[in-house]
């Protein structure tokens, strides 16, 4: 069954498997995904495996043979890839984020000026690592966005932005800490460019933090793409189809992602 049918098919649940269900996800939707997981499990008994991790790097292990069932990436290109080498299906996109500046309460930045804020020699801006997490890839299309709106833009930030996490060696956060509250609690950026729902949940974790909306004129939208792998269990099918149901996406607008 092709995966862009699955939000309009009604088919009886799927047997339940011994094994548990292996899904690969991108970080940002750790938390949301664990809530709609363990939900799926108490509705239908079938048991799931969570892999969390910068979107890039799931599709290498994935490649490498790793066993993963259902790939939920923070864009369309790596499940693309799986999908082009055969053994996955075409992709669709399930659900959609959009990039904020998360920033240290001292910084004073605003839609208005936030791209004189990233701008400033003084002022440390980081970023996930481009290639490795789409969330990177994001911040350097709002780079080249800025270089319309003020010439000599994309240069000044691919120049100062810090790949701070996301990478193959970034440097992990104590167990009990979210990656960019941790990131920004030790001072390691100023202003720190993420998905909007991850930089909501960093203020939820560091309350002194500020989330600054991008401008329109800079702002890059997120489509999450999800793949099932050809000949996986039936289970595999039935939860992607359940991500694109109203009670999963009623809870990923509860976390503050958009419908696809």
């Amino acid at each position: 069954m092709a995966l862009a049918a699955l939000a309009g098919c009604a088919t009886p649940e799927a047997p339940v498997t011994k094994e548990p269900l292996q899904v690969y996800a991108a970080g940002s939707l750790r938390e949301v995904f664990t809530e709609i997981a363990r939900d799926h499990e108490t509705r239908t008994g079938q048991k799931i495996a969570l892999t969390f991790g910068a979107s890039g790097l799931l599709r290498e292990r994935i490649e490498k043979g790793e066993g993963a069932q259902v790939f939920a990436s923070a864009d369309t290109q790596h499940p693309q890839r799986l999908a082009a080498a055969g053994g996955w299906a075409a992709p669709t996109v399930f659900v959609r984020n959009s990039l904020c500046a998360l920033t240290q309460a001292s910084v004073n930045a605003t839609p208005q000026n936030l791209l004189e804020t990233m701008l400033n020699p003084a002022v440390k801006l980081g970023t996930s690592t481009p290639k490795a997490d789409p969330s990177g890839d994001y911040a350097w299309e709002l780079f080249r966005k800025a270089e319309t709106v003020r010439p000599g833009a994309y240069a000044a930030l691919d120049a100062k932005a810090l790949k701070l996490t996301g990478g193959p060696d970034s440097p992990k956060p104590p167990a009990g800490w979210g990656t960019y509250a941790w990131v920004m609690d030790q001072g390691q950026a100023d202003v720190f460019l993420t998905y909007c729902t991850n930089a909501v949940a960093s203020q939820r974790e560091v309350p002194r933090l500020k989330v600054v909306q991008v401008p329109a004129a800079l702002q890059v939208g997120a489509a999450y793409g999800l793949t099932v792998k050809r000949g996986a269990p039936a289970p595999a099918e039935a939860f992607a189809k359940a991500l694109l149901a109203p009670a999963a996406q009623a809870t990923f607008a509860r976390y503050g992602f958009g419908q696809p």
